[in-house]
C-alpha cells in the first residue's frame, strides 16, 4: 500500500519524506489556506517546492467547476512538473475533463467520492486516482470503510487500473482497516501515520534493553 501526506505544509512533507516511506502528496485548497497561501502565483509556486521535496505523485487540485475552466487549469498545473496528478471534482464536467486529462496522458485524481457510482463512473473515465473520504462519511454515521471495500470489488471485477486513494483519514486504525481492504494508496496526515510508531510494550521493552545495556557497561 502506498502512503501519501495529506498537507501543504513544507515541514510535514520534508518529515514524511525523511522516514522514507513516502510515496506521494495530495493538498486541497483548504489546505493550501491553512498555510496562508493564497493567489494563482503563490500555488504555482508552492506545488513546484513540494515537487522538488518529495518523490511520487503530488495532487494539485483544480479550483474550477465548468469544463473549459479545469481542462484550462489543469494543463497548467501538469506542466509544473511531471509528478503532478491534476485532481477534479466528482462533478459531471469533472468526468469530462477526466476523459480529457486521460486521452492526454495526464495523471489524475477524482476527489470528493462518497459513492461507488461515483467512483465507477471515475473508472470508467480513466481516473488515476479515485478518492473516497473516509472521515467525512464517518461523521455522519456511514461506514467509510465499507465504501472501500464495494469499490474494491467493482474494481477487481473489471480489472480497472484505478487506484482506490483512501482519503480524509482521521487516525491510524483508518489506516490498518483501509491496508486490510486492500485500499491502493491512503493519504494522511503526518500524525495519524506517526502514531502507527506507537505501542507501549515497543517503549516498556526498549527502556528495559537500555536499563540492561548501562548494566553490562
Amino acid at each position: 500500500m502506498k502512503f501519501f501526506i495529506d498537507t501543504a505544509n513544507l515541514d510535514q512533507i520534508r518529515e514524511a519524506q525523511d522516514l522514507g516511506i513516502l510515496d506521494g502528496v495530495t493538498t486541497n485548497p483548504s489546505l493550501m489556506a491553512k498555510e496562508g497561501i493564497s493567489g494563482k502565483e503563490a500555488i504555482l509556486t508552492h506545488y513546484k517546492t513540494i515537487c522538488e521535496i518529495a518523490d511520487g505523485d503530488i495532487s494539485a487540485e483544480v479550483l474550477s467547476t465548468t469544463y473549459e475552466e479545469m481542462i484550462a487549469e489543469g494543463d497548467e498545473l501538469a506542466a509544473i512538473h511531471p509528478n503532478i496528478v491534476v485532481k477534479i471534482p466528482m462533478i459531471k464536467d469533472g468526468i469530462k475533463a477526466l476523459k480529457y486529462f486521460s486521452d492526454k496522458g495526464i495523471k489524475t485524481n477524482c476527489t470528493l467520492i462518497f459513492s461507488a457510482g461515483q467512483a465507477l463512473l471515475a473508472a470508467k473515465a480513466g481516473a488515476t486516482y479515485v478518492s473516497p473520504f473516509l472521515g467525512r462519511l464517518d461523521d455522519i454515521s456511514v461506514d467509510g470503510l465499507n465504501l472501500i471495500e464495494e469499490i474494491r470489488i467493482i474494481f477487481d471485477n473489471y480489472m480497472f487500473d484505478t487506484e482506490i486513494l483512501a482519503a480524509s483519514i482521521r487516525s491510524p486504525m483508518h489506516i490498518i482497516n483501509c491496508a486490510k481492504i486492500g485500499a491502493d494508496v491512503v493519504t494522511s496526515p503526518l500524525g495519524s501515520i506517526l502514531n502507527l510508531l506507537k505501542h507501549p510494550l515497543t517503549d516498556s521493552g526498549l527502556a528495559q534493553f537500555v536499563a540492561d545495556a548501562k548494566k553490562m557497561g
